[in-house]
């Protein structure tokens, strides 16, 4: 039985094999964190831009809002309500299209009190 491994080189063999399969731990674990803290960082970024949105929209919003008031308050039989509270069913992705909307009721609005304005029953 000369062929086969003593006892000491299998014990090494296996060692060896078990500070590889250690190694290769690591070396999945260190690319797995970098992999998370890439998706982290695009993710941190992607709620920054969107916060950014969601406040130019607020903004936007808010200023039609104002300029609605003022076209109605120069009609003396109406005074504007309070601001209506944000939509929390409302969804980003159809942000553009809520953002149209509100757009087309200023100007529906603005048209209605130019037509209802004294100015326009001459």
């Amino acid at each position: 039985m000369p062929d086969e491994p003593t006892a000491a080189v299998r014990y090494k063999e296996i060692m060896s094999g078990a500070r590889r399969s250690a190694d290769d731990v690591r070396e999945w674990e260190r690319r797995r964190v970098e992999e998370l803290e890439s998706q982290i960082a695009e993710a941190q970024a992607r709620v920054e831009r969107l916060a950014e949105q969601e406040a130019t929209v607020q903004e936007r919003t808010h200023r039609w809002w104002r300029m609605a008031c003022d076209n109605v308050e120069r009609l003396s039989w109406i005074e504007p309500g309070e601001l209506p509270p944000p939509i929390s069913s409302a969804r980003g992705a159809h942000l553009d299209q809520h953002v149209e909307e509100v757009r087309n009721a200023y100007r529906e609005l603005k048209d209605a009190v130019a037509a209802l304005g004294w100015r326009a029953r001459r």
